[in-house]
């Protein structure tokens, strides 16, 4: 066996006091939690402390994500989420590429780079990021109908991200992208995935009926959101859908009796604190990750990416729902305003940054303009999005539960 890295526990407990001291500040001031953690996470490094831990692709997306896409999918309602699917869809699909084409435009006229390394950034910072956007939503209490749509775009669009994204590695990597090979990746990312999610979700519920311990119903529970995205991943499929599928699946039909009474808020519980946990090393390592004096150099160039990603943003929100206006899926005007101006992204578009190929000549212009935009999008559309909702008239009367034992788990 190689050399073991020991686990730096005093740094641990220093990022979960930051954590706790920063939400209790950000609830009483009215401040977005993601803001404060990405401004406490600024502060924390230019102290000699700092965090002495680095964002990497591995750890945003086999250990921070699939914790957090869990514990959102295991409170969504299958037959809302059925209902929106139509329009889901077009969002993620139509919408996206729409928006990564403007991007890549933008960025390759504009900023003068290859077509590749444009169209690179256009697919990992068109995409919404499902970190970022689940832990604006659980602050800004908005009508049930706006919170889904936002909330299932964002976990959508993860599976869109990594096959553009993986159709480009391959392109750089001197492959063909044929539309036969791009059929074939889009089916095993996105159906595969989402197969993978079923199959784990469904052993571990059946494996939970046997038990009334909540304690292994727990641990199975956590086996799920793992489980189901290592498996996806293992075999490049979308570890975001797997995981979703999973939640999905389990917070639906666990009601039915493979979740004992009592295991229902103690999973609840336990979902919520890791939840609470895993979006505050996020949150605190990137805003570590922007106070590097590197990222100044890059303003110019992140000025132009930040308005093409927010013309992006646009083109995928207004025209695409435009499409559904004489049917049952009409999306109110104030909803489309919510849904262009909170669709930030985040640490998912963070880890394809940092997964670029070295080849890439941009790779380090890339980063900076992706590390760039992300800040924007957290620190000023994150910040301005509750105000944005109230002065739209779309908050939610009362600071409703949304997970309730009889429509979940």
């Amino acid at each position: 066996m190689g050399p073991q890295t020991p686990v730096n526990l005093p740094l641990l407990g220093l990022i979960l006091f930051v954590a706790s001291l920063t939400a209790m500040f950000t609830r009483r001031v009215g401040m977005p939690y993601s803001v404060g953690l990405v401004v406490a996470g600024f502060i924390l490094a230019l102290t000699p402390i700092g965090t002495d831990l680095q964002l990497t692709p591995e750890l945003i997306m086999l250990v921070f994500l699939p914790p957090l896409v869990f514990e959102a999918a295991i409170q969504i309602n299958w037959p809302p989420f059925k209902r929106e699917l139509p329009l889901l869809l077009m969002l993620v699909t139509v919408g996206v590429l729409l928006a990564a084409v403007l991007v890549a435009g933008a960025m390759h006229f504009l900023a003068g780079w290859s077509w590749l390394a444009a169209l690179f950034f256009g697919v990992l910072i068109s995409a919404t990021d499902p970190v970022s956007v689940i832990a604006m939503f659980k602050e800004v209490r908005v009508e049930h109908r706006l919170h889904l749509i936002v909330e299932a775009e964002s976990l959508l669009n993860d599976g869109v991200a990594a096959l553009g994204f993986a159709i480009l590695l391959g392109i750089s990597a001197g492959a063909g992208a044929g539309l036969g090979e791009i059929s074939f990746a889009l089916v095993k990312i996105a159906v595969g995935g989402t197969l993978c999610g079923l199959a784990i979700g469904w052993a571990c519920l059946k494996i939970a009926g046997r038990t009334e311990d909540r304690l292994v119903e727990i641990s199975l529970t956590m086996i799920a959101a793992y489980g189901s995205f290592w498996l996806a991943d293992y075999f490049h499929m979308s570890g975001v859908l797997a995981t979703l599928a999973a939640g999905i699946l389990i917070g639906n039909f666990g009601k039915l009796g493979s979740i004992s009474t009592a295991g229902r808020p103690a999973l609840l519980t336990f979902w919520e604190f890791t939840a609470f946990v895993a979006n505050s090393f996020v949150f605190l390592l990137i805003g570590d990750a922007e106070a590097s004096p590197a990222l100044l150099a890059a303003i110019p160039i992140a000025a132009v990416a930040t308005v093409a990603a927010l013309l992006g943003r646009a083109v995928t929100v207004y025209p695409c729902s435009l499409a559904f206006a004489r049917t049952r899926l009409a999306v109110p005007w104030k909803y489309k305003h919510v849904l262009f101006w909170g669709g930030l992204r985040g640490a998912l578009a963070l880890a394809l940054a940092l997964a670029l190929p070295v080849t890439l000549p941009e790779r380090g212009e890339v980063i900076s303009a992706a590390f760039l935009v992300v800040a924007f999008s957290i620190l000023v559309q994150g910040l301005t999005m509750p105000m944005l909702v109230r002065k739209l008239g779309l908050v939610r009367e009362h600071d409703e539960v949304s997970f309730q034992p009889d429509d979940c788990l």
